[in-house]
């Protein structure tokens, strides 16, 4: 690219930069800037909704304007989607690139969108994209205590080349300074910057129902000086008394319990709260994929409308727009009718179970001030842009890996952190709804407690402990885990080395290792990104895939990443193997693919359990099994089934399961294919991995924005 096409002039600085801005800098958002311009990394810890994005815009003009390239990076394909297209607005699409797995659209733009995956496998296989990289954006770095992705910023930040500046955007977090202390030990010198002021006042709020007169009424969850609200406190005695009032005049029976003086609202009674209190629109959060379905299904059912008919008109064009790929069969299939429905009311869902088209249709429309009411599950507030004027919080408790819990105040603020809309609204409101499973004070006690802090799930894999080996000496290789953020927190000296030798110890064992060097096999390791990394190894190494044509191979690999706990089963669905052999279903497979499907991955099945064996040995956590059940359905979607087809095979072989996870499922299976054909050494498995990328991507399942 020449100068002349690049997109920022060397001479451009802050002052041009905040020329072209409709508002004045924040203090938080001057002090990042003064900082940038000294050449330091920054860390800012700011609250959702507080203009943090605007330092990451600042630092790339700050990297074109020195002629240097900047990565933005986000942990969300969706977001990474939504960063693209902010950036391609502001400078140009033939200046901004896209890499997400599994897309990749100019890669050697001066501004690269992309997963913080897609930088960390860049950084261990040494790519020349990242020659000339001046500035990497991290966005949404409390993700670095994720359990099983939050390793990826650790090893971004430590292999990064040392004069490469980082922004890091974050959530409001307890132990900022702990973390810029690192961040400095790793990176140099680095500013650290928090805001705990909301640019909007945020009223924190608790809706109940009461039954003698059957008024939903709001409360003050939070007084003014951050105590409980009275009201409230009288609502948690009148429940008391209530409960401890026995078999009373009030009783149920049938061993229900008394009845009590309050009750939830009800959805539809909430949205018309709400209204009446021109907190509309809102973010309702239910933490169950099914119940946000079912909300907007009541509210349409009880009549609800809340558009009128120029915004009605307006919704129709968008959905229209969006859905334009989408044949009559895969609308049907979706249920379009039902859906667009509940749009033009106003009203819907927005849940990873969607499909791409739908979901970012939801999107555009909120954020176009079309929808009154989402329905939405936790992953909303991940950084999607979608502020409100209201949220609600249905239910303060939600399933967790040790059952349901209680919320924490880290949670709170994420979910509420979407209320208000700076320049639209003079302040934010965040509602609780009262439930029987907790006390209005235990409620009280989340939202006015401090953040949490964030705290390091950095774990070596296998991949990177061969491209460790591969990289540097026994010593280096320590002293570059010595820097990680687990480390910096650990009380036990050398925990990480510890893990490491013991992932070594598994692959010397397996052939991947001779001492400290690298193997053939090693090499082919090196370059697979994936937590079931040594199972893929294993699969190439053992012709699992060897001889396989594209749509087998594809429905291989999606042993590896279908998640069964996402499928359900519906009473009276096909379950046993007979009753499935009796309605055989058009897979456009035949007998001889279907029995070569489960061969190959019982095949992988037993590599899985040897490695799990010697895992044991070697006291390392253990890659989890294969899951080959959506791999029949993964083939004959390959082969060309329709999307009908595809989602009944699913339905038959795991059980019903959300059309979003089948298209996430495939975007996986395609992303995995790619590198296998990146790291295959039978150049035949290579080129059908490469045709299966094509075959997988096709129809609703490539529908949406790239990457998403």
């Amino acid at each position: 690219m020449t100068a002349s096409q690049w997109p920022v002039p060397a001479t451009a600085g802050a002052a041009e930069f905040e020329a072209d801005l409709p508002f004045d800098l924040d203090d938080f958002q001057h002090e990042a800037f003064r900082a940038l311009d000294a050449g330091h990394s920054v860390l800012v810890s700011a609250p959702t909704g507080s203009g943090k994005t605007l330092v990451a815009a600042y630092a790339v003009h700050r990297a074109l304007s020195a002629h240097g390239k900047a990565f933005y990076t986000t942990p969300l394909k969706a977001l990474s989607n939504q960063k693209y297209g902010e950036l391609a607005a502001a400078y140009g699409e033939e200046h901004v690139g896209l890499l997400t797995g599994d897309t990749t659209l100019r890669p050697r733009a001066p501004v690269v969108v992309m997963t913080t995956e897609v930088l960390r496998n860049m950084l261990l296989a040494g790519s020349d994209l990242l020659e000339g990289l001046h500035t990497v954006v991290l966005d949404e770095v409390h993700f670095i205590q994720d359990p099983y992705r939050g390793g990826v910023w650790e090893e971004v930040l430590v292999l990064c080349p040392a004069e490469v500046r980082f922004v890091c955007l974050s959530a409001t977090v307890n132990n900022a300074d702990e973390l810029g202390g690192w961040l400095r030990a790793v990176r140099g010198d680095t500013s650290v910057i928090v805001e705990r002021q909301r640019p909007i006042v945020l009223r924190h709020h608790f809706a109940v129902h009461r039954r003698e007169d059957e008024e939903t009424l709001l409360y003050p969850l939070l007084q003014d000086n951050g105590q409980p609200g009275g009201e409230g406190l009288r609502i948690d005695q009148a429940v008391r008394r209530a409960l401890q009032s026995g078999r009373s005049a009030n009783w149920r029976g049938r061993g229900r319990g008394p009845r009590l003086p309050f009750r939830a609202p009800r959805r539809t009674e909430m949205v018309e709260e709400l209204g009446r209190n021109e907190m509309l629109p809102a973010i309702v959060f239910i933490f169950s994929r099914a119940a946000c379905d079912d909300a907007v299904h009541q509210v349409v059912r009880d009549g609800v409308r809340l558009t009128d008919s120029a915004e009605r008109a307006d919704i129709r064009a968008v959905v229209e727009r969006r859905v334009e790929p989408l044949d009559d069969d895969d609308l049907r299939v979706l249920g379009y009718d039902e859906w667009l429905e509940g749009l033009e009311r106003g009203v819907a869902a927005h849940h990873a179970g969607l499909v791409p088209v739908f979901r970012e249709t939801v999107e555009e429309c909120f954020a176009a001030g079309l929808l009154k009411v989402v329905f939405a599950t936790e992953t909303l507030s991940l950084g999607i842009n979608m502020p409100a004027r209201s949220v609600v919080i249905e239910r303060f408790t939600k399933y967790g890996g040790a059952g349901r819990a209680t919320l924490t105040s880290g949670e709170y603020l994420q979910l509420t952190g979407r209320a208000g809309r700076r320049g639209l609204d003079e302040e934010g409101h965040a509602v609780v709804a009262w439930s029987s499973e907790i006390t209005f004070a235990e409620a009280a006690r989340v939202a006015s407690a401090p953040p949490p802090n964030l705290r390091s799930a950095f774990r070596p894999t296998y991949n990177l402990a061969v491209n460790l080996v591969s990289r540097f000496d026994r010593k280096t290789a320590g002293a570059v885990l010595q820097r990680s953020f687990a480390q910096w927190q650990a009380r036990t000296p050398d925990l990480l080395l510890q893990q490491l030798e013991h992932r070594v110890a598994v692959l010397e064992q397996m052939g991947y290792l001779e001492g400290w060097s690298v193997t053939p096999s090693g090499h082919r390791l090196s370059r697979i990104y994936h937590e079931a990394d040594l199972l893929i190894a294993e699969a190439l190494g053992a012709d699992v895939l060897a001889g396989a044509e594209p749509a087998v191979l594809a429905g291989v690999l999606s042993a590896v990443v279908f998640e069964p706990r996402r499928a359900r089963r519906v009473p009276g669905q096909l379950g046993t193997r007979r009753e499935k052999q009796r309605k055989p279903l058009q897979d456009r497979l035949g007998d001889k693919r279907r029995s070569e499907l489960t061969w190959r991955c019982d095949a992988l099945a037993v590599l899985a359990e040897r490695i799990r064996m010697i895992e044991e040995v070697h006291l390392v956590p253990r890659t989890r099994q294969p899951a080959p059940g959506l791999a029949t359905s993964v083939a004959s979607w390959a082969r060309g089934a329709s999307f009908s087809t595809a989602l009944a095979v699913a339905a038959r072989d795991v059980g019903e399961l959300a059309p979003g996870d089948f298209v996430r499922t495939m975007k996986s299976v395609a992303d995995l294919a790619q590198q296998v054909s990146h790291s295959a050494v039978d150049t035949e498995v290579a080129t059908a991995a490469r045709e299966a990328v094509n075959m997988v991507l096709r129809g609703v399942v490539a529908g949406g924005l790239p990457g998403a």
